[in-house]
């Protein structure tokens, strides 16, 4: 006798009202994070409307980083068939905003958590993911920079910051992505870690923070 058991449908790449809201509040809340810490670096006394512009430059650059990279961790996870959604955190996200008050950034605001099996290598390809997409987004701020005015200012940040990202990312502690790459391979580890510091030390050398 053979009994038909009915195929387990692949994940697929959606959201949920939770997710969205989630991913909303992270971005809108690093924007303004991050334009807390700027804005006193080129402005005194911050205005309002001067104020309003930073976070809008930081919701384009920090925000579309942030974005990317958390998707990039979703869609490969889907790839290997795991259930992937994104979950912010909320203490983290204060903490962020607290700290931008007094000179100093500290960004976690969330994670996509998976679940299914999966291997150690493919676990790390998710890790890596996150890290990868935000130098491939370092590539396409960059050409950014040759113009002047507003647009140079975004390209120059979106460098900056996604550099930056993928740096502290790949710190290998606690629930950062660098640990479970670390987890999987020592080399790519090594690879990853080392350019990502040599390329945000030499650019914030060669350009500057700002």
């Amino acid at each position: 006798m053979s009994v038909r058991t009915r195929r387990q449908p692949e994940p697929e790449l959606s959201f949920s009202d939770k997710e969205l809201f989630d991913l909303a509040l992270a971005w809108i809340t690093l924007s303004v994070a991050f334009a807390l810490l700027l804005a006193p670096i080129h402005r005194s006394p911050v205005t309002v409307g001067y104020f309003g512009a930073m976070v809008g430059l930081s919701f384009v650059t920090v925000g579309v980083a942030f974005l990317l990279h958390e998707l990039a961790h979703k869609v490969v996870a889907i790839e290997y068939g795991q259930v992937a959604e994104f979950r912010a955190d909320y203490q983290m996200l204060f903490l962020a905003v607290m700290s931008a008050l007094i000179g100093f950034l500290f960004a976690a605001p969330g994670a996509v958590y998976h679940r299914g099996r999966i291997t150690t290598k493919q676990n790390g390809h998710v890790a890596l993911a996150g890290p990868i997409t935000n130098h491939l987004l370092a590539l396409v701020f960059f050409p950014l920079m040759l113009f002047p005015g507003i647009i140079g200012t975004v390209g120059h940040l979106g460098v900056l910051i996604n550099l930056v990202l993928a740096a502290f990312n790949m710190i290998p502690f606690g629930p950062l992505d660098g640990k479970t790459v670390l987890e999987w391979s020592k080399p790519v580890f090594g690879v990853v870690f080392g350019l990502s510091l040599v390329l945000v030390v030499g650019f914030y050398l060669t350009f500057g923070l700002f």
